[in-house]
């Protein structure tokens, strides 16, 4: 009993100790992250006679050119985009108090000053002069502080730097972590760790196709119908993809505003329920079950709870790491109920 209080003392230990570093370890996070995804690629180069220094190296490389082209391409692309929504926002609420609300009072029997447009409006203009502040104050102690900048700047240089050298060194780190293992738990930690490998390269190498396939879908069939905002539509619903649901809903929700403000045709709604839906049936019957399969198995609200507690904790990248972390939590607990299944504690009979 002593064994396990100091276990679980341990534990949570080490979850606070992470929680006060989260900070510094956000970097260190997102490099292991990108290194767990490109060391399968590491070693297929090893194994066809390259040294590991070199297969890092050129795996590292087409990460970095990767990266630069998406940014070179898609940074003009989505300025333009984000440039041309802001422009479009006075047809946005023109279409809103001249369309969507009078069909809303006539259908629902609203009072006029339960949907006021110009309330949103001053509301919007009010939050947007604060966030013009906030923002203008951040990067005036951004530019005033050497300090802050320079620790921005370490954080960019260290991603990749750690990214590299685990890419180099992974299978020696986890040889490591295997020689200091317990000989009498090493057959239980060695199962969870396959298994938690399985679950996670599952889901993260298949859920990034799954999310820029459907950016693709929704970007091209959005584009082919004329859509203006079609890029910006298009990524915003393909990247969120990973909460079951909430890319199709806002991308949705989001394409038929803007087609009826572009537009002002209610039949422009057909297209856009048709790129959606067909990008739903191909993420239900052939990308997910393809890509991903079934093997993560966790049900849409802890999907959801597993978001925001990330988010909560860890910031961007505690949202990033959070179905990751759920998966392999996930193993752990199947593991343990299997062990209490398989205990006297569920076998024994009550007594009489």
């Amino acid at each position: 009993m002593t064994k396990i209080w100091l276990s679980l003392a341990g534990l949570a230990g080490g979850a606070l100790l992470v929680y006060l570093l989260a900070p510094v370890l956000t970097p260190f996070l997102a490099a292991a992250l990108f290194a767990y995804l490109g060391n399968p690629l590491v070693n297929r180069l090893e194994a066809r006679n390259l040294s590991r220094t070199l297969s890092a190296t050129l795996i590292f490389g087409l990460f970095l050119l990767t990266a630069l082209a998406a940014l070179l391409i898609l940074i003009p692309l989505l300025e333009r985009q984000i440039a041309t929504f802001i422009s479009k926002l006075p047809g946005y609420f023109a279409w809103l108090q001249e369309a969507a609300l009078p069909w809303l009072r006539e259908r629902l029997g609203l009072e006029e000053a339960v949907l006021d447009v110009n309330a949103l409006q001053e509301i919007l203009r009010q939050h947007w002069r604060k966030a013009g502040g906030i923002a203008a104050s951040v990067l005036g102690s951004v530019s005033d502080s050497g300090l802050a900048f320079l620790s921005w700047l370490a954080n960019l240089v260290l991603i990749p730097l750690v990214t590299f050298y685990l890419l180099r060194d992974w299978n020696v780190l986890l040889r490591h972590v295997h020689e200091m293992l317990p000989r009498r738990v090493e057959p239980t930690v060695i199962k969870l760790a396959q298994e938690s490998d399985d679950v996670l390269g599952a889901f993260l190498r298949g859920q990034l196709l799954v999310m820029l396939t459907l950016s693709v879908i929704y970007t091209a069939g959005l584009w082919i119908m004329g859509l203006d905002l079609a890029l910006l539509i298009g990524l915003v619903a393909g990247l969120l993809s990973f909460v079951p649901y909430l890319g199709f809903i806002i991308g949705l929700l989001s394409a038929g505003v803007a087609a009826l403000v572009q537009f002002h045709d209610l039949m422009y709604l057909l297209p856009v329920l048709a790129v959606f839906g067909a990008g739903q049936l191909i993420e239900s019957f052939w990308l997910t079950p393809h890509l991903v399969g079934k093997r993560i198995g966790l049900h849409p609200v802890a999907v959801i709870f597993a978001v925001m507690a990330g988010g909560q904790l860890f910031g961007f990248f505690g949202v990033l790491l959070a179905l990751p972390a759920a998966a392999v939590i996930m193993v752990l607990l199947r593991h343990l109920r299997e062990r209490y299944l398989g205990s006297y504690l569920h076998d024994r009979t009550p007594r009489e």
